[in-house]
């Protein structure tokens, strides 16, 4: 490893932390101001900020899908099963287009491929049926319907859309222009829906629809925004409550500002996008891979207190009860 001078370290980092800051000055206004306001309250010095903490890695790949085995079917034995109406199907998926379709489409596949199977073998056609071809359609009925939860999973958490929600090639949001996420949650809200209707042969799912709620989700990397705000305004009001904790004892003078503006609208953006998060995770019928888990518990959870989330509130509240032990300068 290389060794540099110390005025060229230095220098380096101080470089990096301008170049960061420039690129979150939109987020880091507010902070700016907020901390100013408390120092012209109270007659003290700037308050001393430094970078939050970097969001956790998205698991890899390999670690976050299930391996699913190809299933292997000569066409004969598939033809024996026509009156089951998934020869077409399955020639579909097999085709040249078929096998590179992107995994939100490969979920459709494999849904209404169990969809037809399920149908077919809970009707009078296996009762027309020679022996091995009955037992080749019950084989295949059983094994779809153990494979459907994880290939919902994957379909998930293997598509372009849901990995660039978590990038780190992203910055806080601006509390002062917070974005309206309503076609994200819908997203999200069209996603559980089609976990929890997987097994279900009334609830129609739809091609067109799916697609274009991916394409509200790779809009922008919105759980990676939401988690860098939740870390961003964590520290700063951390830094606040160490200003306000020293001069609480060496101060009489009143607060003349407000809660910093915005906070409570950042509050509500990150509780309905990790209820959200959390409740599609959770309405998974397969048990997530270990990799996924440790993610949702130390990220996007609720209730972990070591989470951003509660990291939060526990900040928050003590920088209310802080500013409640300074009188308003409104009320002299």
């Amino acid at each position: 490893m290389a060794l540099y001078p110390q005025p060229i370290l230095w220098l380096t980092t101080s470089v990096s932390l301008v170049l960061a800051g420039c690129g979150n000055n939109g987020a880091e206004q507010p902070w700016v101001e907020y901390h100013q306001q408390l120092t012209s309250d109270l007659a003290i010095a700037d308050i001393e900020r430094h970078p939050p903490p970097n969001i956790g890695k998205f698991p890899e790949r390999r670690e976050r899908l299930f391996t699913i085995p190809e299933t292997r079917e000569g066409m004969l034995n598939i033809y024996a099963l026509r009156e089951c109406q998934i020869t077409s199907l399955i020639a579909a998926r097999n085709n040249q287009l078929g096998r590179v379709a992107p995994p939100s489409q490969h979920w459709l596949y494999e849904r209404a491929l169990w969809q037809r199977l399920s149908a077919c073998w809970n009707s009078g056609v296996p009762d027309g049926l020679s022996d091995d071809n009955k037992a080749r359609l019950a084989e295949l009925t059983e094994l779809k319907t153990e494979q459907l939860p994880a290939v919902s999973w994957n379909a998930i958490f293997d598509s372009e859309e849901w990995e660039k929600s978590f990038s780190r090639a992203s910055a806080p949001l601006n509390s002062a222009e917070l974005p309206n996420i309503d076609n994200q949650l819908a997203a999200v809200d069209y996603l559980e829906k089609m976990v929890t209707h997987q097994f279900s042969q009334t609830w129609q799912q739809d091609s067109s629809t799916l697609e274009n709620h991916l394409k509200a989700l790779q809009e922008r990397p919105l759980t990676a925004e939401i988690l860098r705000t939740l870390l961003l305004t964590q520290q700063r009001l951390a830094e606040a409550n160490v200003a306000l904790e020293s001069a609480r004892l060496t101060t009489s003078e009143c607060l003349q500002g407000d809660f910093p503006a915005g906070l409570n609208q950042v509050e509500q953006i990150s509780l309905k996008w990790l209820t959200a998060i959390n409740r599609l995770i959770n309405a998974q019928q397969i048990t997530p891979p270990e990799a996924v888990k440790n993610y949702q518990d130390t990220w996007l959870s609720l209730n972990n207190p070591q989470a951003p989330w509660q990291r939060f509130q526990q900040v928050k509240a003590q920088h209310h009860a802080l500013r409640d032990q300074f009188t308003s300068c409104s009320d002299n």
